[in-house]
């Protein structure tokens, strides 16, 4: 029977299809259940790992999605296999897909103001039957509690935050604890690829899951970041070797 929960050094992943995924966040949708998404990547887990704070912040979500075909391939190699990588990027896509078609309100919060007002305009032009709830860029003090006032009073029903982790996260939960609904999802720097800044790895580099060599090739500065990577696969090995979820 496959779990429902698939815990990989410490974090529980949603067992779900990208499918899966969108319908049960379209149910919270309509419910006007307040819901913290998170998309967790190796580099994210490690994160976690050496800090309990995040790590204890990540635990409170409703749901988290195995972003990273490294997460695919570590629940495997433990033995309890995930059913397929759930990419952010695309959850988002099929956040503003279900948005357009029920004409729900998105709040965009993150980037440079060029950035996320080139997306925000693309965002119109290709999903019409979407509102902007409205859009501010990432630039401010993540700590004032006037710009959560503010993203709250345009009753977003998708609030999409795009500071990068842990600050993303972080804002997440503090906007969930004063908002009454809404699905809140960091998403990154998505919004680069939403404005036509920046592009999405090729099809088939997607499909051989190797985005992440795609985006160090671009960006050779991503390789700090990378550098997670062994040190995540070492830790899955560890955890094999002592049979535990930690």
């Amino acid at each position: 029977m496959m779990q429902k929960k698939v815990t990989i050094l410490g974090i529980p992943f949603d067992n779900l299809t990208r499918r899966d995924f969108l319908s049960e966040l379209y149910q919270r949708m309509q419910n006007k259940q307040k819901t913290f998404l998170v998309t967790a990547n190796p580099e994210i887990v490690m994160y976690a790992r050496d800090h309990r704070s995040y790590h204890d912040l990540l635990l409170q979500a409703d749901f988290i999605a195995p972003d990273g075909i490294g997460i695919v391939q570590a629940s495997r190699r433990l033995g309890t296999p995930i059913k397929e990588r759930v990419p952010g990027f695309e959850l988002m896509m099929g956040l503003l897909e279900l948005a357009d078609q029920d004409q729900k309100r998105v709040y965009f919060i993150g980037a440079k103001e060029e950035i996320v007002s080139l997306a925000v305009d693309n965002v119109s032009k290709k999903w019409p039957g979407l509102k902007i709830a409205g859009y501010h860029h990432g630039y401010f003090n993540h700590e004032d509690p006037e710009m959560i006032e503010t993203v709250r009073q345009t009753q977003p029903d998708i609030i999409l935050v795009a500071f990068g982790f842990p600050l993303q996260e972080n804002w997440i939960k503090a906007y969930l604890d004063e908002a009454d609904y809404g699905i809140a999802v960091g998403v990154g720097g998505s919004f680069d690829v939403l404005s036509g800044r920046t592009k999405r790895a090729p099809r088939l580099v997607q499909k051989l899951h190797i985005e992440w060599l795609y985006r160090l090739l671009k960006q050779p500065s991503r390789y700090k970041r990378m550098s997670a990577l062994p040190s995540f696969i070492r830790a899955v090995y560890r955890q094999l070797k002592d049979g535990s979820a930690g």
